[in-house]
């Protein structure tokens, strides 16, 4: 299925000069969004992970059924404040500020395998936060998988330390 007709470009949003790329017409066709599931739970299965890492908000949408699928366990990465037992937290740039995100302290035991997905890669920044929290529990990022990858904002060079995957590739940014 060609998923690239699924993904709404939207100009101008959040704010001028911004090329959004909406996924909400991929999540409203069952079909589309079963083959978007499809590609990036294989890509989580061939890299070995033991347990599948969605960062919050839509990397929640595509996590949690690849984990199912693959029969692994889920661990939320939250914005700060969200987890409510003893948590790790992280602190990073955005291009307009700084953000921080959390994970539980037990989420992880010491040695697993995780693969982080998210939406869309862009600068890499919250990609490169959450394999952070991965590490500080002493577990290791096996890979990375997103929806999207927006190559022109620079996310795969950011991200160099790590197998970084994607179902479909945006030149511009």
């Amino acid at each position: 299925m060609e998923l690239a007709r699924f993904i709404r470009s939207i100009p101008d949003f959040p704010r001028p000069g911004i090329l959004f790329r909406d996924i909400t017409p991929l999540l409203g066709d069952p079909g589309a969004f079963r083959s978007a599931l499809d590609a990036l739970t294989a890509l989580a299965r061939d890299s070995g992970a033991g347990a599948i890492v969605g960062i919050e908000s839509r990397g929640f949408l595509f996590g949690a059924p690849i984990a199912d699928r693959l029969g692994l366990p889920f661990v939320p990465v939250r914005k700060e404040g969200k987890l409510p037992a003893a948590r790790l937290t992280v602190e990073y740039a955005l291009e307009y500020g700084e953000s921080r995100l959390d994970i539980h302290q037990d989420a992880l035991a010491p040695g697993t395998a995780a693969y982080i997905v998210d939406d869309v890669l862009a600068t890499g920044g919250t990609a490169l936060a959450t394999a952070k929290l991965v590490e500080l529990l002493g577990a290791r990022v096996c890979g990375m998988g997103f929806l999207i990858e927006l190559a022109g904002l620079g996310g795969r060079e950011r991200l160099g330390a790590y197998a970084v995957e994607a179902v479909l590739r945006f030149e511009e940014a």
